[in-house]
């Protein structure tokens, strides 16, 4: 499952229209006829299934750490780590999964399969709640060091670790698959069927958000309140009415052949220029490959000068043989594709600490929660695991003041259509993600003192930090969205959702490693580690000015790269001659223009 407020934040851009699938030239289209397209006939089925798999998924996981912690006895930094590693992984897998559907499988195959081991992920977590014997016994008083609770046993980890693996795999298929499997339902050729599309990205994103709000309120009460097994039991009935739905429409889906990876596509443009890598650059554009486009959904990119070693997978030579294979001769579209790729990395590495930084409201302010007063009044209590819909409060709170007020105000300034520029986006939000550990920080000061003073303080001293990392996503984690989707090339736009998830990857791993370094580094003789299982023993608040800090290297980092960095389309290309005499080169060089 991937972090809820990535779920939101994709809801919440102005999202640009996702990328139609490659359209075959018409001579093709007309060979090889296709189911007519039911358009928004399919939807009830397939918004029904993404909107309870949501909820099923975020109801189940949700309140993961507490669940480790209580119920499996978990030591409290160990269950962060896991619960890292698990998020890691799952937000790894959808690149992996969208590998597989484009070059094999196909969407419907995919979703299908995924979700059907989706659903049996979510029943082996459930049955590991609800049968005593798949977990460790009750433990009477887990705070007391007098009575230590009982460990899992192989057998318990086993049925726990093959559960996390099958949601892993689940998720890897159904996240990047659905939303493009809805969009091939609609004739894009057809006005109603646009329009149509319209409605579907409307609907999809507000059921998904429903339900995400839903299952960190309500799912997460039931599992605090009342019953784990209840609490995983309802949201499992649930993927299985998702999966159901699914299926009853299968009569009317068009089915969209696998076309083939785009991570095959650029591995070809680095092969290419190594076997072209001894020839000499052109004096003209002409005798590059580029040849005239079918797919009018697909925007032509002009030439750049920068990586010229990939500009030469590009040449036409007798050398390369006829007709040529794609693994010696590439188009200019893709090289410049594959550039567009290589100026992207730099910055996605920086959006990687920042989500470390806002990963803990999902670990380490769950424990907090846990040594606070949760009381509103003096019937209800705030659920540990609904501490992060205060966040994504402080996001969707955020978004219409910068939308209304924020954006036009910058706009007078700046006469830009967007106030500020996507890297400028990004790079508030890193400001105000170091502002939200320092805050972090200095609550979690306050609440370990008063609470070795006996005193549990309200829990709504979270508040402030955690809206203000709301604050810091609606800057730097809508912004790499938007920043993604207009910057890669069409054909790589399944590759840009990818790339987001692998940010929040490599943060949860990261986050990981940094909690066993941490510990290994402060822990010795005479002191204690800063992250102690008792989170009163330890020192949770320099853990969070370190993050703090490795939050301004970041930053340093970020500008450095932004610096660098040129849009896509801003540029054009000229030949220019330099040096003299026989061999000389010619260079291809930019000119803004």
């Amino acid at each position: 499952m991937k972090r809820p407020l990535a779920d939101l934040l994709s809801y919440l851009i102005r999202r640009p229209s996702p990328p139609p699938s490659p359209s075959p030239p018409p001579e093709e289209m007309a060979e090889k006829p296709q189911r007519k397209h039911s358009g928004w006939k399919c939807m009830p089925y397939i918004i029904g299934n993404e909107t309870f798999e949501k909820l099923a998924g975020a109801g189940l996981l949700a309140n993961f750490t507490v669940y480790l912690v209580s119920e499996f006895h978990m030591k409290q930094v160990k269950a962060a780590n896991v619960v890292n590693i698990f998020f890691g992984t799952t937000n790894f897998a959808p690149l992996v999964g969208a590998f597989l559907s484009d070059a094999y499988a196909g969407r419907f195959n995919t979703l299908a399969v995924s979700s059907i081991i989706s659903f049996l992920g979510m029943l082996t977590l459930t049955l590991s709640a609800a049968v005593p014997q798949l977990r460790p016994p009750s433990c009477p008083s887990p705070a007391a060091n007098s009575v230590p609770c009982p460990t899992p046993s192989g057998l318990h980890l086993g049925v726990l670790y093959l559960s996390m693996a099958l949601l892993v795999v689940g998720a890897g298929g159904i996240r990047p698959c659905s939303l493009p499997f809805g969009v091939d339902q609609f004739d894009r050729t057809s006005e109603n069927d646009r329009e149509g599309l319209k409605r579907f990205f409307n609907w999809y994103y507000f059921t998904s958000t429903l339900a995400l709000f839903i299952a960190m309120t309500v799912m997460v009460y039931v599992q605090d309140s009342i019953s784990w097994s209840i609490g995983f039991g309802i949201p499992t009935s649930l993927m299985l009415v998702a999966l159901v739905l699914f299926f009853l429409g299968t009569p009317l889906y068009v089915h969209v052949p696998p076309n083939g990876s785009v991570f095959s596509g650029i591995a070809q443009v680095f092969v290419a220029a190594f076997h072209n890598r001894r020839l000499p650059l052109p004096s003209s554009t002409a005798a590059l490959y580029n040849p005239i486009s079918h797919d009018h959904y697909v925007t032509p990119l002009p030439l750049t000068h920068t990586f010229p070693f990939l500009t030469k997978a590009a040449i036409l030579s007798p050398s390369i043989g006829s007709p040529p294979s794609s693994w010696r001769l590439c188009t200019l579209q893709q090289v410049e594709e594959v550039k567009c790729l290589i100026r992207i990395i730099p910055i996605w590495a920086s959006g990687i600490i920042c989500f470390i930084a806002l990963g803990q409201q999902w670990t380490f302010a769950v424990l907090q929660s846990l040594k606070m007063n949760r009381h509103l009044g003096p019937h209800f209590k705030i659920p540990p695991g609904s501490v992060g819909t205060i966040s994504m409060l402080g996001l969707t709170l955020f978004i219409p003041v910068y939308d209304m007020v924020i954006v036009p105000v910058a706009r007078r300034i700046t006469k830009l259509e967007g106030g500020i520029t996507l890297l400028q986006r990004q790079g508030v939000g890193l400001v105000i993600s170091i502002f939200s550990m320092v805050a972090a920080a200095m609550v979690e000061k306050k609440r370990r003192d008063k609470s070795l003073e006996g005193v549990a303080i309200s829990v709504l001293w979270l508040m402030p930090p955690l809206l203000v990392m709301g604050v810091a996503e609606a800057f730097n984690g809508v912004g790499q969205i938007e920043f993604y989707n207009r910057q890669f090339p069409e054909h790589m736009q399944t590759l840009a959702g990818s790339l987001f998830f692998c940010s929040l990857a490599g943060a949860s791993y990261l986050s990981s490693l940094l909690i066993s370094v941490v510990r290994k580094a402060t822990d010795g003789e005479g002191r204690r580690s800063w992250l102690e299982d008792d989170i009163d023993k330890g020192r949770l608040d320099y853990f969070y000015y370190l993050i703090a800090v490795m939050g301004v290297v970041n930053l340093i980092y970020f500008v450095i790269c932004a610096s660098f960095y040129r849009y896509k389309g801003v540029e054009e290309v000229k030949v220019v001659k330099e040096g003299g005499g026989e061999g000389d080169i010619e260079v291809f060089k930019v000119v803004k223009s």
